[in-house]
């Protein structure tokens, strides 16, 4: 009887109308500058014109090669005349920023996808063993790094609240409230937040995980859809409570 109570309470969750300004959402970029051309083209006409929000959810370095161009380009967009920009940050650059911290985060880093970035960047990479310079290699990266790509990094946001959506990279924590989250939560939750399936305080609007097809189940949004080797970017148009999807 109590846990009926207790599931009861968790699923009579009453969520704030959805947002009445139009807003699209972009999964996870990873390196792959010319995924972004296209589906940045697409939104611009399915907006035709109307005044709108795009936030992007993180990951748009690393694994792809390009990632310094998508930066680029993602700086570049700022100014557009009727799409105002927001930009989550994800666990990849969160990784990117500890490494200009400490060095020794490159030999993990590298891992997943780290090398990619460094290279397009213009750091010249050894033959990497136990033994590779990561302070080295972190120095030269450190001069290479344009001081507008630094600031871009460091302002990256951990989440937006919109009406009944929440965006962040990869997920929140079900058991904890909304106003408990935090970067673990935001930036790298992955079973814990896919495989729960009570209903949240916002659906969620997240990338992180990759999956076949966007997810919209009424409690999450999924978008990341693999981009960097399935060559599918995804974003989500919501507007006044209809999701659809754009897909390059």
């Amino acid at each position: 009887m109590f846990a009926k109570i207790i599931k009861a309470l968790r699923n009579d969750v009453v969520r704030p109308a959805a947002p009445e300004n139009l807003i699209y959402a972009v999964g996870d970029i990873h390196g792959r500058r010319d995924l972004l051309e296209r589906l940045l083209g697409q939104i611009e006409d399915d907006a035709a014109g109307r005044d709108a929000e795009i936030i992007f959810l993180g990951d748009y370095i690393d694994r792809g090669r390009e990632s310094r161009a998508v930066v680029d380009r993602l700086l570049a967009f700022r100014g557009h005349a009727t799409l105002s920009a927001r930009f989550l940050k994800g666990n990849h650059e969160a990784t990117l920023l500890d490494f200009l911290d400490d060095p020794q985060v490159g030999a993990s880093w590298a891992q997943f996808g780290g090398l990619e970035t460094l290279v397009s960047y213009g750091v010249s990479l050894p033959a990497l063993t136990d033994g590779t310079r990561w302070d080295s290699i972190q120095e030269r990266f450190t001069s290479l790094l344009p001081a507008d790509h630094l600031a871009f990094y460091t302002s990256l946001e951990l989440s937006i609240e919109r009406g009944c959506y929440l965006f962040v990279h990869a997920g929140v924590d079900p058991d904890l409230a909304l106003s408990g989250q935090g970067e673990a939560e935001y930036l790298w939750i992955r079973d814990a937040f896919l495989n729960d399936n009570r209903k949240l305080e916002r659906i969620i609007v997240h990338g992180h995980t990759p999956e076949d097809t966007p997810v919209n189940d009424g409690r999450r949004i999924g978008l990341d859809t693999g981009a960097y080797a399935t060559h599918r970017l995804t974003a989500a148009r919501l507007d006044h409570g209809t999701v659809r999807f754009l897909s390059t």
